[in-house]
C-alpha cells in the first residue's frame, strides 16, 4: 500500500513537472491586446477596459513564470475578453462622438449666416464697428467652418469639435460687438 501511495505522489509530481505553459493561448492575449492597445478608437474611449487588458497579461506573465498555468491560461483568456471589449468600447465611443460632431458641425454655417446676417443689420443702420475686421472674422468663421467638416470627414471628431467650440466662441464676440454698438447708438 506505501509502495502505491509513493507511486501515486511520484506520478503527481512528474504530472505536475511536465505540465507545460498555455503558449498558445498566451501568444493570443498579446496578440488580442496588441491590436487593441493600436485602435486608435480604443485609446480614446476605453482606456480603462486597456489597462485591464495590460494587467490582465503581467497576472498571466507572473502565473506562467511560477508554473501555475491554469491560472495562466485563465488571465489569457481574461485579456482576450477585455482586449475585444476595448476595441469594441471604442467603436461605440467614436460612433457617439461623431454623432455629437456632425451635429455640432452641421450647425456652424447657419450660426454663421445669422451672424452675417446681424453684422448686415448694424451696416445698414450705421452703428460704428469696424467692418472691415469684423468681415474677416465672418471669413475665417466660413473657413473653419470648412475645416471642422473636414476633420469630422476624416474622423478626427475631437479636432471637429475644438475648432466648433472655437468659431462659436468668434461669433459670440461679433454678436457682443455688434450688441455692444447698438446700446451706445440708443442712448
Amino acid at each position: 500500500m506505501r509502495k502505491i501511495g509513493f507511486l501515486l505522489i511520484i506520478l503527481l509530481v512528474l504530472a505536475i513537472g511536465c505540465a507545460k505553459p498555455p503558449t498558445v493561448e498566451m501568444e493570443n492575449a498579446r496578440d488580442a491586446v496588441f491590436r487593441a492597445q493600436n485602435d486608435p478608437a480604443a485609446n480614446e474611449y476605453a482606456m480603462n477596459t486597456l489597462v485591464r487588458a495590460r494587467i490582465a497579461i503581467q497576472r498571466m506573465d507572473e502565473e506562467a513564470a511560477n508554473k501555475n498555468f491554469e491560472m495562466a491560461k485563465t488571465h489569457a483568456a481574461e485579456a482576450i475578453a477585455l482586449a475585444q471589449r476595448a476595441i469594441d468600447e471604442g467603436k461605440q465611443g467614436a460612433s457617439r462622438s461623431g454623432d455629437v460632431t456632425a451635429h455640432a458641425v452641421i450647425n456652424l454655417k447657419p450660426e454663421i449666416e445669422e451672424t452675417q446676417r446681424n453684422v448686415n443689420g448694424a451696416r445698414y443702420s450705421n452703428l460704428k464697428l469696424d467692418y472691415d475686421e469684423i468681415d474677416r472674422d465672418i471669413i475665417k468663421a466660413f473657413n473653419d467652418a470648412d475645416r471642422a467638416d473636414a476633420s469630422q470627414a476624416d474622423g478626427r471628431f475631437q479636432e471637429a469639435q475644438d475648432i466648433a467650440r472655437e468659431v462659436r466662441a468668434n461669433l459670440a464676440n461679433i454678436n457682443a460687438k455688434v450688441a455692444g454698438a447698438a446700446a451706445v447708438r440708443k442712448k
